[in-house]
């Protein structure tokens, strides 16, 4: 790799989530990042550059098999371009799957909480801005892994995108379930308040189910149809939905 692509590579890792240099030899370059644990070794031959995130693990590689075609944990791109948009995607899932976001979570309740002074500290002062900063850091774990676009239409105006819990957040058990990006979706306003009080949920092959509480009329006002589906649905959704679902029907 000539030095000035090694430099537009570098340019486009510090651009989309891989900051910093963490090795290089005269045919690749590795890069990393502060953010996240994961790295990525980019090196070209043939005309492709070969990106192979050598620690990453499995659940985000299957969750980039999506976009990319990914062998032996390598993706192959012709173009800056294509590097530009590997990065992008790899490093937002990097900050949103598990445990990312629930170590993100303890540093920065940590900190919020060293603002507090001694004498308003107490068990609901802490429990109120711990769900403050866990919802605040839900939501942008659920941003960066749907892209920013609700998991059914695609739309993509954040000012009306919810991330929405298939397991209530009072009803988790702890930090983790609460900040699983797997338990919920990010959904427009109108599909969020549906699903948070089960009149809508989805089938483990992401197909909607619209409660019968919902009459026909209200259903085309609200633009109800059976086309409508998750994007995507990964395995790790599922035991939550498995929920989810019980009580919809519960509560019809």
């Amino acid at each position: 790799m000539d030095a000035l692509k090694r430099t537009l590579v570098e340019k486009a890792g510090h651009d989309f989530g891989f900051e910093y240099t963490v090795s290089e030899t005269p045919e690749s370059l590795t890069l990393g990042s502060a953010r996240h644990p994961l790295q990525v070794e980019i090196t070209l031959a043939n005309g492709n550059y070969r990106l192979l995130f050598s620690n990453a693990k499995q659940q985000l590689l299957n969750e980039l098999k999506r976009d990319f075609p990914v062998l032996n944990r390598e993706i192959l791109t012709e173009s800056l371009q294509g590097i530009a948009v590997i990065f992008k995607r790899a490093a937002a899932l990097a900050h949103s799957l598990p445990n990312q976001a629930e170590d993100d979570f303890e540093s920065v309740l940590k900190a919020e909480l060293n603002k507090l002074p001694d004498n308003i500290k107490n068990t609901e002062v802490e429990r109120i801005v711990r769900q403050r900063v866990g919802q605040d850091i839900y939501r942008k774990a659920m941003l960066e892994y749907w892209g920013e676009a609700c998991a059914v239409t695609g739309v993509s105006i954040p000012s009306i995108l919810r991330a929405s819990h298939a397991l209530p957040w009072a009803n988790c058990e702890t930090d983790a379930q609460r900040l699983d990006v797997f338990n919920g979706f990010l959904l427009t306003a109108n599909l969020d308040a549906l699903f948070d009080r089960f009149l809508i949920s989805f089938n483990k092959y992401g197909n909607i189910i619209i409660s019968e509480k919902i009459s026909e009329k209200d259903k085309a006002l609200l633009g109800l149809t059976s086309a409508l589906k998750l994007r995507w649905v990964a395995e790790e959704h599922e035991k939550y939905l498995r929920i989810h679902r019980a009580r919809l029907l519960t509560v019809n």
